[in-house]
């Protein structure tokens, strides 16, 4: 049982062009996310899916380089572009993590993983309810679900952002795990506008560097002592949880 990461990458974000490859100092937004990707316990692959065309190209060189599988696919058919991912690396169960979460815990992203395989369910997630910071997110479904959402719907809405025909569907066993909830679920932990760039990089200047993974206790501690951090992306307000 083949057990994927599949990360969603692409250069032409319309809110912060490029944003996947900016320098997180030692390292980049797309490198970081990856590196912790491969330290979610469980998982087996790490595959970057990007779209074709030339701008994505340096994109896809990038993701080979820093350790992953690429594979390349629709730019806005992303449901699309996940299904031929999870066929290509032959995976039973896909998690699924955009690249502009470079705070992405692999402890948690495994304990979700868990969650699904323990429970023998269809879908999970940390988001249903929202109970972790906006950044944390992520969403884990056995490959025939994907497969099956990709026949069933033609929405725009659900083939951009993959997952919500699986959300609303009443017959899928669906489970999430529980965060600790509180004022943490207003953080804006991910990367879409220049503000928060302008606070993960502040935060990554004061958290242990590569090759430490810090992880969400380890950044609570950071904002804990340095509040002021929340103020510089405060100005958006959070976007959906399942959005990219």
């Amino acid at each position: 049982m083949t057990k994927a990461i599949i990360i969603q990458a692409r250069m032409g974000s319309m809110r912060l062009p490029g944003k996947v490859l900016l320098s997180l100092g030692k390292t980049t937004v797309l490198e970081e996310v990856i590196r912790r990707c491969k330290a979610i316990p469980l998982a087996d692959i790490v595959c970057c899916a990007i779209p074709f065309g030339a701008q994505d190209d340096q994109l896809a060189k990038a993701a080979k380089s820093f350790g992953a599988v690429v594979t390349r696919g629709s730019q806005s058919d992303v449901l699309s572009r996940y299904c031929d991912a999870a066929r290509e690396i032959n995976a039973d169960i896909v998690m699924r993590i955009p690249a502009d979460k470079p705070l992405i815990d692999p402890i948690i992203c495994g304990e979700v993983l868990k969650l699904l395989i323990d429970n023998n369910a269809d879908f999970a997630s940390n988001n249903m309810p929202a109970s972790w910071p906006h950044g944390f997110d992520c969403e884990v479904f056995k490959s025939d679900i994907l497969f099956q959402a990709d026949k069933a719907t033609s929405s725009k809405e659900d083939r951009e952002h993959v997952t919500p025909w699986m959300r609303r569907n009443n017959d899928l066993k669906i489970l999430s795990l529980n965060g600790p909830g509180g004022e943490c679920i207003n953080w804006r932990c991910t990367l879409d506008y220049k503000e928060d760039y302008d606070f993960i990089l502040s935060l990554f200047e004061k958290l242990d560097k590569p090759p430490a993974i810090p992880l969400f206790d380890d950044i609570s501690l950071v904002i804990e002592k340095h509040p002021e951090l929340l103020k510089i992306n405060s100005k958006w307000e959070l976007m959906s949880r399942y959005a990219n």
